[in-house]
């Protein structure tokens, strides 16, 4: 078994990937972060005459962007039920419309730059744990139709066989909106992408400090220094005290993936009838899918660390496969590997400024989609195309016992399994 990400282990980073190497002097915006976030503001913001480096701390895509299990799902991490109550009906369908928006803005940058990423638009099919899931999903369907306009189909558990190789589950709900790619191809793609339109490209390259220098920004870096008149910061799950006060607005959480190897054709169409993909109800869900050279896909929470033993999470994972498809009891893990999502206290992504530098983050598990929008979001609102995200409006909420160190992520993990248990 290997612990490296399977998809830069089968797709590496190109050779021909357009990195800049001096620094110039002075930019128009100086982007950290080079995933989906950072690549698509830049994209966004090249594509408009403005002068842009990305500065990545190591190689681009390194992060989570090379490394989620490829879903692009409607929805962000707080459900809409919620949003409804907190931000009203009319600002929770915008949020909505966005991550809808957001796989078509995917499907787009696909085909309007040519990334060659194994996009596939076959939907997803969120599958209820427990019967009690499963009458709560049936509402949940028809108030999507009623007040949003998005309609899903209802899977009960006597169809779900035409949808899954399995009899675990307790029905589902189907929805065409959704697609898969190979993650490594697509950042690579992006990259590559933001190169032609003029950005420049810096790996390896931490900035080490932000310091205002009247109405512009020096970013100092191992590599020398660069002036900017706007610093955007796009690191997600990935963000450190490189700007103190964005620290304690989110935190890191690991995610854990293991993949089988390669599984003959007939078992893959058992598996996957419609070439979906999965996740369930539960609050320690499990994603899943086949991959395009069709290996079974398996991620989940595990626990809440960045640090779990990957061959201890290749265990739990195989385990948790083989009781949901006993078909694949004898597939060992052929990869095991993991990333680190960003979460906010109120599970919302949020495009924001302090001390006038800007940031975009927060995805909650819906990078592939989300932080590619959200990134052009923020890009819009740089170069004057936008003056307003939904993103932005929002609070973003700190708690008083996090500053730094996620330490209270253990007693998270608790609850969380306290209430699968009693859900």
């Amino acid at each position: 078994m290997l612990s490296t990400p399977f998809w830069t282990d089968l797709y590496p980073r190109p050779n021909d990937l357009p990195v800049s190497t001096d620094l110039p002097d002075r930019v128009d915006v100086a982007i950290v972060g080079g995933g989906y976030s950072g690549l698509s503001a830049a994209i966004e913001l090249a594509g408009s005459g403005a002068s842009v480096a990305v500065l990545e701390r190591h190689t681009l895509g390194w992060g989570a962007s090379s490394r989620n299990g490829g879903l692009a799902t409607p929805g962000i991490k707080q459900s809409l039920e919620t949003m409804v109550k907190w931000y009203g009906l009319e600002l929770a369908r915008q949020f909505w419309q966005a991550s809808l928006d957001a796989i078509d803005l995917v499907e787009e940058l696909v085909e309007t730059e040519d990334i060659d990423c194994d996009w596939q638009r076959k939907g997803h099919v969120y599958l209820a744990c427990k019967p009690s899931h499963f009458a709560a999903m049936q509402t949940k369907a028809r108030w999507y139709g009623s007040e949003f306009g998005h309609n899903v189909q209802i899977v009960p558990p006597d169809q779900l066989r035409d949808e899954i190789g399995s009899d675990a589950y307790y029905g589902g709900l189907a929805d065409a909106y959704s697609g898969g790619l190979q993650p490594a191809k697509y950042v690579f793609g992006l990259a590559k992408a933001a190169a032609r339109h003029g950005a420049l490209l810096y790996e390896n390259t931490e900035v080490q400090e932000i310091e205002r220098d009247n109405s512009s920004f020096n970013a100092k870096t191992a590599q020398g220094v660069l002036q900017a008149k706007d610093v955007l910061i796009a690191t997600n799950g990935y963000t450190d005290r490189l700007l103190p006060d964005l620290k304690p607005c989110i935190f890191p959480v690991g995610s854990y993936i293991i993949v089988t190897d390669p599984l003959p054709e007939e078992l893959q169409q058992e598996l996957s009838p419609k070439g979906r993909v999965f996740y369930n109800s539960m609050n320690f869900l499990n994603y899943f899918r086949l991959t395009p050279d069709g290996r079974m896909l398996w991620g989940g929470r595990n626990n809440l660390s960045t640090g779990l033993d990957l061959a201890e999470s290749a265990r739990i994972l195989h385990a948790q496969m083989s009781e949901i498809f006993p078909q694949l009891r004898e597939y060992p893990p052929a990869y095991s590997w993991s990333g680190q999502l960003g979460l906010t206290w109120d599970l919302m992504p949020h495009i924001g400024r302090f001390h006038g530098v800007h940031y975009a983050l927060g995805y909650g598990g819906h990078g592939v989609s989300i932080a590619t929008y959200v990134g052009r979001e923020a890009g819009m609102m740089l170069n004057g195309r936008k003056s307003h995200s939904p993103f932005a409006e929002i609070d973003h909420p700190t708690r008083f016992f996090y500053r730094n160190r996620p330490w209270f992520l253990p007693f998270a993990a608790q609850y969380f399994r306290v209430l699968d248990r009693f859900s």
